[in-house]
């Protein structure tokens, strides 16, 4: 094909994903933020928080993959102005992810009541304990803003969610500022005050979709469907159906670096923060993949419903060729960084030093990161969901922490020994992912 047949889809998928891009790069700029304002204020913060973070990460990316599955379905009835109909999946799905919001809490909270058996450096738990608390109030806001965002998306929308989540942004720093370290009048709370800011600006995102959806005229064609619609088996089926697939796939990718974090609790302290500072920087490449997938999957599932299949390829791989240009650069940025980025999270020499050394599994991941989520997200579009989940199981539990154990302990190489795994794991998933798109959109008619 000539370069000339990706033109308009390169348009398309810049003009959806730059708004999903820059609100991701906002959630990232917070966690810069958090971690070099909690690391600033005491070293040992900074573990306990990579320690939270890393667990709450899991369940928040299993919410927001089970919350994937409401894109492909609203893009379907958008590209056939099903408007109503639209509204009423916004109900169920809104009704689900709840459901889910408060399943993962209980599972979170399980974890809370077990945490002497995970082996953690026993002058961590002060820490822990009160900010692990806080994080679970805030799951059920974090999964009903999910349901409105995927919603919008779905719509073309991209622009409010993103307005949303940077002003929430906005105020998490501004929080973070007054609360960790007690200015105008508030008592200095450390990582405490960051989980309480945090908690705030996740409810006020929902809130705010909560008002816009009720009260601005872009909705309000959406909004006799969503009072008149039930909830019901059908919708709520066809949720579940390509929701828990996404969520699985995407809670173990993640569960495979978030659960490696107990074996750099094994290590010590100094790993556990340099895991922390290297899982928020590499996180950057991460989510500018993840808004050029998102809308790859916006526009696949549109000439999915109208059975355009040469549409289908054509855009997919008009977003892969984006992602690769993008994880070049990002490649380039963590290399020329790597000896001195730790310092923007700590001052501890030993942290640093640690953060320059797993800088380099983190730049042999990023082609692989990106080749796996631009076709599962091509997948999502098409609605194909349950291989991606086996695939992700087999390469992230079968090949990616087994590597880390055997590398990082039995062979002896401490802390990148932990992390060798991610770059084979994340690579062979990639491409039985795109083989997998490949056979589908070769061999088939796409089904509506």
């Amino acid at each position: 094909m000539r370069v000339s047949d990706y033109t308009g889809h390169y348009k398309a998928i810049v003009r959806l994903g730059i708004p999903i891009m820059l609100g991701q790069l906002g959630i990232i700029i917070v966690g810069f933020a958090d971690n070099s304002m909690v690391g600033h204020h005491s070293g040992i913060e900074l573990a306990a928080a990579s320690f939270v973070n890393n667990f709450f990460n899991l369940a928040f990316i299993f919410g927001m993959g089970f919350s994937y599955g409401l894109t492909p379905i609203i893009g379907g009835l958008f590209a056939d102005k099903r408007l109503e109909k639209a509204g009423e999946t916004l109900r169920n799905s809104l009704f689900i992810n709840l459901l889910v919001g408060l399943s993962l809490m209980l599972c979170m909270l399980a974890l809370l009541l077990n945490l002497d058996r995970l082996g953690q450096p026993e002058e961590l738990r002060p820490y822990i304990i009160p900010y692990y608390i806080i994080q679970l109030f805030s799951i059920p806001f974090v999964m009903l803003f999910n349901a409105f965002k995927q919603f919008s998306d779905g719509t073309t929308d991209t622009l409010t969610p993103m307005w949303i989540m940077l002003s929430a942004n906005v105020l998490n720093i501004i929080g973070n500022y007054i609360l960790i370290y007690g200015h105008f009048g508030s008592p200095e709370l450390g990582l405490t005050g960051a989980g309480i800011s945090t908690l705030a600006s996740r409810v006020f995102m929902c809130l705010v979709f909560v008002g816009l959806f009720a009260f601005h005229a872009r909705y309000r064609v959406y909004w006799r469907g969503f009072r008149d619609g039930r909830i019901n088996r059908g919708n709520l089926r066809n949720l579940i159906r390509l929701g828990v697939p996404v969520g699985l796939q995407m809670g173990i990718e993640s569960g495979s670096f978030n659960l490696s974090v107990i074996m750099m609790g094994w290590i010590g302290s100094a790993a556990l923060a340099a895991h922390q500072v290297i899982g928020v920087i590499t996180t950057l490449g991460f989510m500018i993949y993840y808004g050029i997938a998102a809308a790859v999957t916006i526009r696949v599932s549109q000439y999915k419903q109208w059975n355009d299949l040469l549409n289908v390829r054509r855009t997919t791989f008009a977003g892969l060729h984006i992602i690769m240009a993008v994880a070049v650069s990002v490649m380039a940025l963590i290399w020329v960084c790597r000896d001195f980025m730790g310092y923007l999270f700590t001052t501890d020499a030993e942290v640093v030093g640690l953060v320059a050394l797993l800088s380099w599994s983190a730049i042999c991941y990023q082609p692989g990161d990106g080749l796996q989520i631009i076709f599962a997200n091509a997948l999502r579009g098409i609605a194909d969901v349950r291989y991606m989940a086996w695939m992700a199981f087999l390469c992230h539990f079968g090949l990616s922490l087994p590597i880390g154990y055997l590398c990082g302990f039995v062979l002896g190489w401490g802390a990148i020994g932990v992390w060798c795994g991610f770059p084979v794991g994340l690579t062979v998933l990639g491409l039985l992912l795109g083989n997998r798109f490949n056979r589908l959109t070769r061999a088939v008619k796409l089904r509506s």
